[in-house]
Formats: C-alpha cells, structure tokens, sequence
C-alpha cells in the first residue's frame, strides 16, 4: 500500500505570529495565552517534527503533498460560505498564501491549493491520489480540530487509510487537540507520533533489505 505524508496549511494565513488570522487588532479572536501555546508548540515541537518527517519521506522516496488554503481569484469568491464568514483569504501571490519556509516544498513535490478546510470536494486531490497509488496518508499541520480533522475524516470517506501524526500537529490549545484525537482515533484514523513512525519505517526497511 502507498503511502503519502500530506502537510496541510503550514503557511502565513495559519502559521504565522502577527499575520493571517493571529493578525494583531479587534478583529484577532484568539488571546494572547492561546497564541503563546501555540506558537510555543510550534516552534518548539510541530515544525522540527515536521521537518523531520519531511526528511525521512524525501529520503525513502515516498510522495510528501503540500496542501495549503489559497483562492484560485483576486476576491476569493469560490471560497466557501463559512471560509467566507470567517474572513479566511489567502489569493495567488499574497502572503497569506506563502509556506512557511522551514518546511517549504522542495523540488517537485505536489502542491495542491484548497477552498475549504479539507481538500476532499474543492480539489482533485482524490484523482491525484488516485494516479500515483496512493492509499495511506499521514496526516500533519495546523490545526488539528478543523483542516486536519476534515482532512482525515473525509479520506476516510473515500476508502484511504489516514494516519494522525499527533506530535506533528496543533490547535489553538491542548483542549482542542485531545478532542480531535478522541474523536478520530479507531473511528476514522489511526495515530501515531512522530519518532514512532520514523522507527517503524526504518524497522520496515531492514526487513525487506
């Protein structure tokens, strides 16, 4: 079986001290004890475990996707009605859109550009996926209780075997995350930590080497 390691809005909208939707001014919803938490744990924990896994897929030549939110028009009108409501706009070109260097795609990894909080019904990512065998998709990225969460949920739906990686993950607190992983876990995705799975492909190679 074919496996994939999607890395899902790990850009400026998302991702970003000050930019995006942690853009400073009345119209910021999240306090600062939330954006402390969790910038902390992406700095600290998410990124260097997303690089990490980058590099271990890279290395094993297995696909790495790059799946981030960004409008295919100026005034993002194909957006969906609650990316609408919730003033999410990432436009061709624009900040917002940009990855986050640190785990940027390289070379001539896929990059597939989404509408909606998942990219299962905006995209053609279940035709790509389809095209390059591909039934496993580790999952990691921002933020585990919306654009993770109708990630897996929905490849579930299509007949792919999602894996969570918890470590490589964040919501905008501890609370929201743990709830994410409670409700998927055994119900529509498996999870797994970082290191865990590192060691579990290594182990894979030595015995079929």
């Amino acid at each position: 079986m074919k496996s994939a390691l999607l890395c899902i809005d790990l850009q400026h909208l998302f991702a970003a001290r000050g930019e995006g939707i942690f853009a400073s001014g009345e119209n910021c919803r999240f306090t600062k004890k939330e954006q402390d938490y969790f910038f902390e744990r992406l700095q600290h924990q998410l990124l260097p475990n997303v690089q990490k896994l980058q590099a271990t897929f890279r290395d094993k030549g297995i696909e790495v996707l790059h799946i981030r939110t960004r409008s295919k028009t100026r005034d993002g009108r194909e957006r969906t009605f609650w990316q609408k409501r919730m003033g999410l706009l990432a436009t061709p070109g624009s900040r917002e859109a940009e990855f986050i260097s640190a785990v940027a795609p390289q070379g001539d990894e896929l990059v597939i550009n989404k509408t909606g909080y998942g990219p299962f019904g905006n995209t053609n990512i279940h035709a790509l996926l389809v095209q390059l065998d591909v039934k496993q998709l580790y999952c990691c990225g921002v933020h585990t209780n919306t654009s993770i969460e109708s990630t897996i949920r929905a490849a579930a739906d299509y007949g792919y075997c999602p894996v969570l990686i918890s470590d490589a993950t964040a919501a905008i607190s501890q609370t929201q995350h743990d709830s994410s992983l409670e409700r998927l876990q055994d119900h529509c995705s498996e999870i797994i930590e970082t290191d865990k799975l590192v060691e579990d492909f290594e182990q894979h190679l030595r015995s079929v080497g």
